[in-house]
């Protein structure tokens, strides 16, 4: 689940930018309690009391105890349609725990592949980053780049479900993750009850020609589970990747690879280690090589 949620300042930047001053609402706070602003919503007394750590990490979220609800498994899908932009959530760049992202201008052409995670009763009823409510029995999602309100197909690869959901919440603000699904799309697809997932992320532009829902990714049997990698750099100067790589390999990260690949017309040296066993490994590799003061690497899943 998501590691980083609540930002008072994401929530009120987001806000008053795009609104020119008005106020986001939130659920009454009852009698005696203090509540605090999140970039989901509101969180009562016993959230506040807990170190930020603790609060926003994924262990003070939860999913409902046992099997999911059976009517999961024949809810509609929604269907993609043209929208406005939502007056909250759209302000770009936008800067959260030090790291700027900017908003797509439309979901039209994109394509990610990565790691997806989901989030649950913490935020269940609470404000979204666009102010509406989050309803984990739908099929909504967060993401950091995508414009609010948007949509897109998150597809399995490690199974080949997929469902559309509908983009309504920044987020995940963990490094390693690109989306973060509801609850029910998390069931619905299989990263439920794991915690995440290796998946594609494809955006819909129904306002486009063309815009219907892209094909979900096939998985055959014999294609096996695609891999995670960690790219610590991408440099045009040969002699700069093999130094990283070699800072690599001497720290004992293996297997450690130089890829050749071209970029527009430019000839590129990627550095990556991996395949690696599993997220949590990624993230645990991922710190090490943060803590040698190298670049932070980003997510590649083949």
């Amino acid at each position: 689940m998501r590691l980083w949620r609540g930002l008072s300042l994401l929530a009120a930047a987001l806000a008053l930018t795009a609104c020119g001053g008005r106020h986001a609402t939130r659920p009454a706070a009852p009698t005696g309690t203090a509540e605090r602003s999140t970039h989901h919503g509101w969180f009562h007394r016993d959230d506040t009391s807990l170190p930020q750590d603790r609060r926003y990490g994924d262990k003070t979220d939860s999913s409902p105890t046992g099997a999911p609800p059976a009517f999961i498994a024949t809810l509609p899908e929604p269907v993609p349609k043209a929208e406005p932009r939502s007056l909250y959530g759209n302000k770009s760049p936008y800067t959260v725990l030090g790291q700027s992202y900017r908003v797509l201008p439309s979901a039209r052409g994109y394509d990610e592949r990565g790691i997806a995670s989901f989030y649950g009763n913490k935020f269940h009823g609470y404000k979204t980053s666009s102010l509406e409510e989050y309803d984990m029995y739908k099929f909504t999602a967060a993401s950091k780049v995508l414009p609010l309100p948007s949509y897109a197909r998150v597809t399995n690869l490690a199974n080949g479900k997929s469902v559309i959901v509908r983009v309504n919440d920044r987020g995940p603000f963990h490094e390693n993750r690109i989306i973060d699904l509801s609850y029910a799309a998390a069931v619905r697809i299989g990263v439920w009850p794991k915690g995440t997932g290796l998946v594609e992320v494809q955006g819909i532009d129904p306002s486009a020609p063309g815009g219907e829902p892209p094909a979900p990714h096939t998985v055959t049997a014999d294609a096996g589970s695609p891999g995670i990698y960690l790219q610590v750099g991408a440099f045009s100067d040969p002699a700069n990747a093999e130094r990283v790589a070699a800072q690599l390999r001497q720290a004992n990260f293996a297997p450690v690879q130089v890829e050749q690949v071209q970029v527009n017309g430019r000839t590129i040296r990627r550095v990556r280690v991996g395949p690696l066993d599993g997220v949590d490994r990624a993230d645990q590799v991922t710190a090490r090589i943060e803590g040698m003061g190298l670049p932070r690497p980003q997510v590649a899943v083949d």
